[in-house]
């Protein structure tokens, strides 16, 4: 090779090598005062940027709204940027890194990952404010660990444990979580998934306490349901509490064994009182009559009648062995339908002020018609209640001290009185009840008579009222 080729060739590989050293001394005065070629910070290209361009850029990644507190009872408390003067910049991250770049080894950046930076803003905030603002959370208003107790509290549902070393928020903990949180720009934060709240440990008295609970649980887990027609009466902790047998000072009487004792007395006052309340033979009750008002019918005959020692002798057992089941009382005498509204909707109606009889079936009035009840001047006015027909018969003769009167049908609803035709009358209905009135019996036409006869049921209600 000539040394004219060689020469050449030397010259040309210098003026290359100075090309490419003025190419790079020129890509260093570009990027000079802003970062260098192939830098990435949080997923933003910042080449040739300044710090004030990429704190710009990147501050649009964090629109913080603030932070939302969920205590251990699902409920929510806000931090709001506002309320604690909070700014977030990135300046002072990116500002230490631009100056530790070294513009002359930008090559880096192209042929490994030095460029690729992940930076966290800086907070600023008042932390005063932000202080305030936390310990006006309701959750950091509770006692204080050494004042929580455990014990047995009487309530409208029975007895309750009220246990206040359970599930405690750890103060101390959840400040810190929370600021944590807040300076990390977390949009919420979940105390109880956090482990915010633990239990506290429990000294021997407590522990007692809450053995006794444990009996008390079990003893009032009694699901007996009392059914009065469509009406219930749960026998649940609400009513059982009250049957446990107490000691002067108001303390728990327990057994040999350790079991809680059942006061029997207490047991028979409920049911009397039950009973009291169901009974409905001779109630007052509440009457729509068929003249528009609302009527109010004392007495009679009619009616449900609970066995009252069956039942006490029943809820003893069944509170005692924890019985879960549905109960229907033993009656000794039961209406056409059981509970306070007993009559239903098939009856007979005696409006003796009006001197009309009615029957009513599945609601619907069937026999309409004008009678004559007992004599009023002689005091012998028919007795208002509510009676029911207990018996049917034809063709027989009603019998007192001065009459002997032979009747076709007799329909009887209260002992002697009842229901029944007399030939001996031809008008029905007015004011002859109050001067030439019957005994006390309901003196009915003969055709409209017939017609009860055939069509009430015996059992079935009589509604008696003036």
């Amino acid at each position: 090779m000539s040394k004219n080729v060689l020469k050449g060739s030397a010259i040309g590989g210098l003026i290359i090598l100075l090309s490419l050293i003025v190419m790079y001394l020129a890509l260093v005065f570009y990027y000079d005062g802003g970062f260098s070629y192939g830098t990435w910070i949080n997923g933003v290209y910042c080449a040739g940027k300044s710090v004030n361009e990429v704190n710009e850029e990147l501050l649009k990644q964090y629109e913080y709204t603030g932070l939302t507190i969920i205590d251990g009872d699902g409920k929510s408390y806000a931090i709001l940027p506002d309320e604690i003067n909070l700014t977030v910049t990135f300046e002072e991250p990116l500002r230490v890194y631009l100056e530790r770049q070294n513009l002359y080894l930008w090559i880096d950046n192209l042929i490994g990952d030095s460029g690729d930076r992940e930076f966290s803003p800086v907070l600023r905030y008042d932390k005063d404010k932000f202080e305030q603002l936390i310990d006006g959370f309701p959750f950091f208003q509770g006692k204080d660990p050494k004042e929580r107790t455990v014990r047995i509290v009487k309530t409208d549902g029975g007895y309750a444990l009220e246990d206040e070393r359970t599930h405690v928020l750890n103060e101390e903990k959840t400040r810190e979580m929370i600021q944590t949180a807040f300076e990390s720009l977390e949009p919420v934060l979940a105390l109880e998934e956090a482990g915010c709240y633990e239990d506290l440990p429990l000294d021997e008295e407590m522990k007692r306490e809450k053995m006794l609970w444990e009996k008390l649980a079990d003893y009032q887990d009694c699901g007996i349901i009392y059914q009065f027609g469509d009406q219930t009466v749960p026998i649940d902790g609400s009513v059982v509490c009250d049957f446990l047998m107490l000691d002067e000072e108001g303390g728990f009487v327990l057994d040999r064994d350790g079991n809680l004792c059942t006061d029997e007395e207490k047991v028979y006052a409920f049911v009397d009182r039950l009973a009291d309340e169901y009974d409905t033979v001779g109630a007052s009750r509440n009457f729509k009559a068929t003249r528009g008002e609302i009527v109010t019918v004392k007495g009679g005959t009619y009616g449900n009648k609970i066995d009252r020692d069956a039942e006490k002798e029943y809820l003893l057992q069944a509170v005692q062995n924890r019985r879960r089941e549905v109960h229907e009382p033993v009656y000794l005498q039961t209406a056409v339908r059981q509970g306070k509204d007993d009559i239903g909707d098939t009856y007979i109606e005696v409006d003796m002020t009006n001197q009309m009889l009615y029957y009513y079936e599945n609601g619907e009035l069937k026999i309409e018609t004008p009678v004559v009840t007992g004599n009023t001047s002689l005091r012998r006015g028919t007795p208002s209640g509510t009676n029911f027909v207990y018996n049917k018969e034809r063709d027989r003769i009603l019998r007192g001290e001065d009459y002997a009167s032979p009747v076709k049908y007799w329909i009887p609803v209260k002992g002697a009185i009842g229901i029944h035709d007399a030939s001996w009358r031809s008008r029905y209905g007015g004011e002859i009840y109050k001067t030439n009135g019957s005994h006390g019996c309901i003196n009915t036409p003969l055709d409209k008579v017939s017609e009860l006869y055939e069509m009430v049921e015996i059992g079935t209600p009589c509604v008696m009222f003036y």
